[in-house]
């Protein structure tokens, strides 16, 4: 078991080295946090961590081996989105052999989605499977999280139909109180109640998503894709999804397919909000039954007052619009605040959501 000491050794690097004597699988840990920490500028400077010795000749996959071996698995997962993150170790998702070694994770599938383009084949091929396992565990978090908010409001009324699951406690305590025996404190039942639950009829929706694809909204963009096909059939609903950065690619062909339509995304380049909403708008059939949801960080390479004409238009003709700064688990918005407030000013939503809650805002529009 790690001392105190060692791990404060851990933490300082090399500056700290007569603080504690380490162990060899302590001084391996330092090995490996050194070969990644060790190359950062700012943390030499202030004398924090230097690189260490014969960790700065490890290659990335011995290291990788290594953290593996040494460090439980959330601490993996944090080491490698540093390495491709902060560092821009882009061997880990470039390299077949690295690749085929990492622990499938979100930090990792954003670095897939940025360097996909300089992939041979090979590397496609595995970092496909990586964007699948991961797009896998994203949609089982959140179709549960789509289905509890997309299960409709039902109207109750007594049904005839003795089926357990449709059982009215309720109701069948309230018929039965007269039946109550004080000295054993019971309800003895006679009449049992049960209730039908019909759905309530929906009118046609339509959802329509815009995803800035700019790299700085990769977490969006990822879960724009997932929550899109988690919503993909549900009743009363039709669902478009958009990516844009000057250019507009419609991807609702491939919404059921959330991994296909994730490696056609294009992270980067410029970004033209302006012509994505007008297009998003042309999509609109049923303007008061309608949600166009913007996801982007507003820092628009187009035409602002365009875009807030637009915007504004879609606001009278009865469309809710969504100016969503963030969609993801975390929904921490960095976006333009300016901008983001002329489009509240003429009648758009502005604001970050989970996944979750755009499910619940979808569900509350047309469930009512």
């Amino acid at each position: 078991m790690t001392s105190d000491l060692e791990r404060w050794r851990l933490v300082l690097g090399v500056p700290a080295s007569g603080v504690a004597d380490l162990d060899a699988d302590t001084a391996a840990r330092d090995s490996a946090l050194s070969w990644l920490y060790g190359r950062d500028p700012g943390l030499a400077q202030r004398g924090v961590r230097g690189a260490g010795g014969e960790g700065s000749q490890l290659t990335t996959v011995d290291w990788l081996d290594d953290v593996h071996r040494l460090f439980p698995r959330e601490t993996v997962e944090r080491l490698e989105r540093d390495a491709v993150e902060r560092y821009d170790i882009h061997e880990v998702v470039t390299d077949p052999d690295v690749l085929a070694r990492v622990e499938p994770n979100p930090a990792l599938l954003r670095a897939v989605l940025r360097t996909k383009h300089l992939m041979n084949p090979e590397v496609l091929s595995l970092a496909r499977k990586l964007v699948a396992e991961v797009v896998r565990q994203l949609v089982e978090k959140m179709a549960v999280e789509v289905k509890r908010s997309m299960t409709g409001t039902r109207v109750r009324k007594p049904s005839q139909f003795k089926i357990a699951r449709d059982f009215d406690f309720r109701g069948t305590v309230k018929a039965n109180l007269k039946h109550y025996q004080p000295e054993s404190r019971k309800v003895l039942i006679e009449h049992t109640r049960f209730q039908s639950r019909t759905r309530k009829h929906v009118e046609p929706w339509q959802l329509v998503l815009l995803v800035d694809q700019s790299g700085s909204m990769a977490g969006s963009v990822i879960h724009s894709a997932v929550t899109a096909s988690c919503l993909w059939g549900v009743p009363g609903l039709r669902t478009h999804l958009i990516a844009f950065d000057t250019d507009i690619a419609d991807l609702t062909s491939d919404v059921s397919d959330p991994v296909e339509l994730l490696m056609k995304v294009q992270l980067g380049g410029g970004t033209d909000i302006a012509r994505a909403t007008r297009y998003g708008a042309g999509l609109v059939e049923s303007p008061r039954r309608a949600i166009v949801a913007i996801v982007s960080d507003f820092y628009e390479g187009g035409d602002e007052h365009n875009l807030v004409r637009t915007v504004k238009g879609l606001v009278e003709q009865g469309t809710h619009v969504l100016c969503l700064a963030a969609l993801d688990e975390d929904a921490v918005p960095t976006y333009d605040r300016q901008l983001a407030q002329r489009l509240a000013d003429v009648g758009a939503h502005v604001g970050a959501m989970t996944p979750g809650q755009l499910a619940e805002f979808v569900a509350e529009r047309i469930g009512r």
